[in-house]
């Protein structure tokens, strides 16, 4: 049976938090050949590369992630112990997550439900663009990621794209302006009431601009707008009708203070889990989106 040496394991722990392997051997009082030879020997002892040296810094591996992920757990749970004997706490599982920053907060809750509040998981969730979302993936920084459109996938970058749900788009309003569909009818209403728009680089904006030329219609924009947050409270605050989907908004459609003045037709929006192929995938997201296709 393979033993794990300790030792070995904390001076990788140090170098990896730090980044650099002179920092780390000036912090620890050793010298630098020696920390090296202790994370040579550790890494031979688990058959895996730790990092690979980028430049002056040294990169975590996928392995070399992992590693630390149950080292942090490991040191912890040291430190706990150390602290209070009688402690129970169990070392939390970290799932990293990153998710476009026009991404619907309700859809992302509703992606996160079967994980939040369970006291074994600690969940990081940050937000970005596209490209930073995809190369924080790459270097490993996240376990998965959630865009609204799949990315390319080739030899060099090998994504997986998991389809979780289609939502349609719908013109949405404050009740009061809405109720004027009794009069006129959903063409009218883009015609003559301003509109909440997302930015030109959206695949929904562009859907919306050909909807319109076949209508031959020229919208009144009362704003264009990147984050779903600030849509919704621009649609709630009645500055125009927001072009969004419904999940955006569910609570105030719920409690009847914003209204939906129907689909607009051929415009949808995909929400999509990005992955990249790992030896050591974090089994959590794997339970996170069969949970959110069987829903589909």
């Amino acid at each position: 049976m393979v033993e794990l040496n300790y030792h070995h394991l904390r001076y990788f722990w140090a170098v990896a938090h730090d980044g650099n392997l002179t920092r780390t051997a000036e912090r620890l009082n050793v010298s630098q050949s020696a920390l090296s030879i202790q994370i040579k020997q550790l890494e031979e002892r688990l058959g895996h590369t730790l990092f690979e040296r980028r430049g002056r810094q040294l990169v975590l591996t996928e392995a070399g992630r992992l590693t630390l992920d149950h080292a942090d757990a490991i040191f912890s749970a040291g430190e706990e112990l150390l602290a209070n004997l009688r402690s129970s706490a169990q070392p939390r599982q970290a799932l990293r997550i990153g998710a476009l920053a026009t991404l619907s907060r309700n859809f992302q809750i509703t992606f996160l439900k079967p994980v939040l509040g369970r006291s074994d998981i600690e969940v990081v969730l940050r937000s970005g663009t596209t490209a930073e979302l995809l190369r924080g993936l790459q270097s490993l920084n996240f376990d998965v990621i959630l865009l609204t459109q799949p990315p390319a996938r080739d030899a060099v970058t090998p994504f997986v794209s998991h389809r979780l749900a289609q939502q349609r788009i719908s013109l949405i309003g404050r009740a009061e302006i809405v109720g004027k569909r009794r009069k006129r009818n959903l063409r009218g209403l883009l015609a003559s009431e301003p509109v909440l728009l997302p930015t030109e680089d959206s695949s929904v904006r562009t859907d919306f601009n050909a909807l319109m030329d076949r209508w031959n219609i020229q919208p009144q924009i009362a704003a264009e707008v990147d984050d779903m947050a600030m849509l919704r409270l621009l649609t709630r605050e009645g500055v125009g009708l927001g072009v969004i989907p419904p999940i955006v908004v569910k609570d105030e459609l719920a409690s009847g203070f914003l209204k939906q003045a129907g689909n607009l037709p051929g415009i949808s929006e995909n929400f999509y889990a990005v992955t990249m192929e790992r030896k050591f995938p974090n089994q959590l997201v794997r339970t996170l989106i069969t949970s959110k296709i069987a829903q589909i």
